[in-house]
């Protein structure tokens, strides 16, 4: 626990590391004395496009199965870089979960309060950054591993009495000492996941943030856990230690004496896991001839397995079983993205009879049902029930309310409960954020420009500028967009939205392309962006680097319709009436992302090029 969290040295060199889904190089450089993950993707001439270097600023995990490389922004935003290391084999390099894919997000996944929660101490908050919505900015020396007061509670008084030679007794928290259930609340603080899938595994309370659980406490009073309500003894995730224990026979018939602590010394000692399996087996062995007599309980019934969410890490299961799965534990597996982990279906409590019925509860469980998009039909009728029942409810429900109702493409529903949120607490950048975004989806831009003025960051003076860019004041929009860039330099749709209305308002031919680049630069498979590119590059006489941009944004997203229509209009210009054709035909494969003029005329061009 100690290593969780640490401050980057010199890490191991990667000459070029070459992730096929993406189409992108990585390369891990030393140099005076400090650490780089580079980025880059090749052109059709073989030159390097695309370059981003970041410096290793921290890192992520002990090393026992993985380390996560981190990068600090001048603003204090901690970004999880693409490439990791992984234990197993000896140590391999592999692309982080979630980005074996062709739109992997490179470096613009943040690290979040919950994230750190479970992996440092106690870092410095700013004032405001940990409410709904606003950056997780961390600022100043940050804190290395998980530290004494993480199981022990507050520990300055004991400290300090230590100090001056005086007793210490009850000062801190000894786990040891607390009952079954609040031991176990210690450990399930990090090592409790229902599921790393798209599910609200759990809530924190809002006026309870990630790191307000102290020992003794009980956790269900800061956090909230829920399930698909359908246990899967199969699902095996790298967080869900407790969660799989706690599935197991003997935990549940120990009557509390099973505890993480029975086979784990939280402060590094081993511990013989096989006596405690034999204090209450011993007697009760299996006497058929094919028992081992060895006692390595744990490689049978505990067995190593690599998991489903992590696919290069290798960890023990914790569900104590009765016979090892007859499969290959250890084998390769594909990393799972996409539509096929997205359950659909109730959200439930993960302990339903301790759920505890009140009408914030209430409130909470409906909250689960949207807040991923897992029930969110059913869940926004639910949400409007608990509501009404509970009126005064925190401002953070309306918000969740209107964000579940945009979802649902129901814009003119969510403004009601952005307002209220708006009322109750006039300085939640939540609620001006929906608010803007509600009103300019319904048309009036007057009203979101005023809302999105109200609100402070890179995000709401970027919806500012998308917003004075729809009402034709491009002047205003360029100064808000750099607003928002100063803010975050990095946030490429900030740069698409610049070159977007340097374009097409202003005529700034260069600039716009220049901010396109950029875009691009940041999120390679960025397509609109590649899209529009290409049509100024064509405009600007550059065919062949015009069709080189179109074939990267289809190639990122090959639904894309909007690409392929105006691919195909380039390739007709350009006498290639066979590929224009094919370009055409996929656009209308989803004619519903087509505006009627422009799907009017693919079908009339189609028709025509059978011929």
């Amino acid at each position: 626990m100690a290593r969780a969290f640490s401050r980057a040295g010199v890490t191991g060199e990667v000459e070029d590391f070459f992730h096929a889904a993406s189409d992108t190089h990585f390369a891990m450089i030393s140099r005076g004395g400090r650490s780089f993950q580079k980025r880059w993707q090749v052109d059709a001439n073989g030159h390097a496009i695309n370059v981003d270097e970041k410096s290793i600023d921290f890192v992520i995990g002990s090393g026992n199965h993985v380390r996560t490389f981190l990068h600090r922004t001048p603003s204090g935003l901690l970004q999880q870089l693409p490439l990791a290391w992984y234990s197993e084999r000896g140590g391999t390099w592999a692309m982080n979960p979630g980005y074996d894919t062709p739109d992997q997000p490179n470096s613009r996944r943040t690290i979040s309060y919950e994230c750190m929660s479970c992996h440092n101490s106690y870092p410095e908050i700013p004032a405001g950054q940990d409410q709904m919505r606003a950056e997780p900015v961390f600022k100043g020396e940050l804190p290395e591993g998980i530290d004494c007061q993480r199981c022990h509670g507050p520990g300055e008084q004991h400290v300090k009495l230590a100090r001056a030679g005086k007793a210490v007794s009850g000062t801190i928290v000894n786990p040891a000492r607390l009952a079954p259930e609040r031991q176990m609340d210690v450990c399930a603080q990090c090592h409790f996941e229902t599921s790393s899938f798209p599910l609200p595994h759990a809530i924190f309370k809002y006026d309870r943030g990630a790191f307000s659980f102290r020992p003794g406490e009980r956790l269900s009073d800061s956090v909230l856990f829920f399930d698909t309500g359908n246990t899967n003894f199969d699902r095996f995730q790298i967080v869900s230690s407790v969660y799989r224990l706690k599935l197991s026979p003997c935990f549940s018939k120990s009557a509390g004496k099973l505890q993480c602590i029975t086979c784990h010394d939280p402060h590094g000692e081993k511990r013989d896991a096989n006596a405690a399996c034999l204090r209450c087996h011993e007697k009760t062995l299996p006497r058929a001839a094919n028992h081992p007599d060895e006692r390595d309980c744990a490689s049978c019934h505990m067995p190593k397995r690599r998991t489903d969410d992590v696919v290069h890490a290798v960890m023990t299961d914790h569900y104590i079983q009765r016979r090892k799965p007859d499969r290959d534990l250890l084998a390769d597996i594909a990393e799972p993205h996409g539509p096929a982990i997205i359950y659909h279906g109730s959200v439930t409590p993960y302990d339903p009879e301790k759920f505890e019925k009140t009408p914030e509860n209430e409130l909470y469980l409906a909250l689960a049902q949207v807040r991923e998009g897992n029930n969110l039909k059913s869940g926004i009728e639910q949400f409007k029930t608990a509501l009404r029942k509970y009126p005064q409810a925190k401002a953070e429900f309306f918000v969740e309310l209107g964000d579940a109702l945009m979802k649902d493409g129901r814009a003119a529903e969510a403004l009601p409960f952005y307002r209220k949120a708006a009322g109750k607490k006039t300085e939640s950048l939540a609620a001006m954020l929906g608010l803007g975004a509600a009103l300019e989806q319904t048309g009036d831009l007057t009203g979101a420009a005023g809302a999105f003025g109200k609100a402070k960051g890179a995000e709401a003076r970027r919806r500012l500028g998308e917003v004075r860019i729809k009402q034709h004041r491009a002047v205003e929009a360029v100064k808000n967009l750099e607003e928002s860039l100063e803010l975050d330099p990095e946030a490429a749709e900030t740069h698409y939205a610049l070159a977007t209305v340097l374009v097409q308002q202003l005529g700034d031919f260069q600039r716009g392309e220049g901010a396109y680049r950029e875009a691009i630069r940041l999120q390679p498979d960025y397509s609109a962006a590649h899209m529009n590119l290409a049509i100024l590059l064509y405009r600007g006489n550059k065919a062949e680097e015009a069709r080189e941009h179109f074939e990267r944004a289809i190639r990122a997203h090959p639904e894309y319709a909007l690409g392929h229509y105006n691919y195909g209009l380039m390739l007709i210009a350009e006498g290639l009436r066979e590929q224009a054709r094919e370009q055409f035909e996929l656009a209308l494969e989803r004619p519903a992302e087509l505006d009627p003029a422009s799907r009017a005329e693919a079908s009339r061009r189609v028709a025509e090029l059978v011929k």
